[in-house]
């Protein structure tokens, strides 16, 4: 049994908060650049241009490459041979990003209740997902999610007979009518199968893969591939101003289902591509 302390599940997640929040990961960097490259629009490049000298700058500063510094959702990975001690699990992540939106300076932006709407004041509770996985690691991934994107997001039960050309049609035409407001050049996250509750899971999960990353299963790489190419040519363009590049990429996650249903969710990933990850 490998044992963990609160502590460092605190410090990790401290870190993440700031780390995700200041700088962009290398393969959103890079899919950016390689847009920029076949960008059509004059004012698409320079849209692009000036996404990449804010990051620059929010890199080099540590400064947030956004205002909105997100609802803080959390992803675990935890192997059955950990064991964490030294304090509750729970309130050792909560205590992390108390910590990290404190030292990093980065906006709460969390209300106690949803109606009544008082700010925690200090960004928590995050949103936390724990799969039970088989060895003795704990893998904490950090996704910081602002209201521009998450607003954008949706959940369709569509019914079996819609197949692959109901999904396609579903998440083109959110994306024409949504994806400007998201802030493009899009991640598109798409949960396909499970249930109600958990389709939305697996479609925020999706954005966690790394960007050019395909999908294992040849049938939905390809899926992938050709829904990036028909988003791309709706024209949206970055920030909604017009252009070739709407989407970086499209990640489809797929989950069993029940013979009656066809869940499916839709969840947008502004340029702020952000999250980050340690294995401890």
């Amino acid at each position: 049994m490998k044992e963990i302390t609160s502590q460092d599940v605190t410090q990790a997640v401290e870190t993440l908060c700031i780390s995700s929040n200041c700088t962009l990961s290398e393969d959103a960097w890079e899919a950016i650049k390689e847009m920029l490259k076949d960008e059509e629009s004059p004012t698409g490049k320079e849209v692009l241009e000036q996404i990449l000298e804010n990051d620059r700058l929010a890199k080099e500063e540590k400064l947030p490459m956004c205002q909105d510094t997100g609802f803080t959702t959390i992803f675990v990975e935890m192997g059955q041979e950990v064991g964490v001690n030294g304090g509750d699990f729970y309130e050792a992540i909560n205590q992390g990003v108390r910590n990290g939106y404190k030292k990093g300076y980065l906006r709460k932006s969390v209300v106690k209740d949803p109606l009544r709407r008082k700010n925690t004041g200090d960004n928590t509770p995050p949103w936390v997902h724990i799969d039970i996985i088989p060895g003795d690691r704990l893998k904490i991934s950090v996704m910081p999610k602002g209201a521009g994107s998450e607003n954008m997001s949706t959940i369709k039960m569509l019914t079996p007979a819609e197949g692959v050309q109901g999904v396609k049609r579903f998440v083109l035409d959110w994306v024409r009518e949504r994806g400007a407001n998201a802030c493009p050049p899009l991640v598109v996250g798409v949960g396909i199968g499970g249930t109600f509750e958990g389709v939305a899971k697996l479609a925020k999960k999706a954005l966690l893969r790394p960007i050019g990353s395909k999908n294992p299963e040849p049938f939905y790489a390809e899926i992938e591939e050709d829904f990036l190419k028909e988003i791309n040519n709706l024209g949206l363009g970055p920030q909604g101003l017009g252009g070739s590049t709407t989407a970086l990429a499209v990640h489809i996650e797929p989950y069993p289902c029940h013979i009656a249903s066809l869940p499916l969710a839709i969840n947008l990933q502004c340029h702020a591509v952000r999250h980050a990850t340690i294995v401890l």
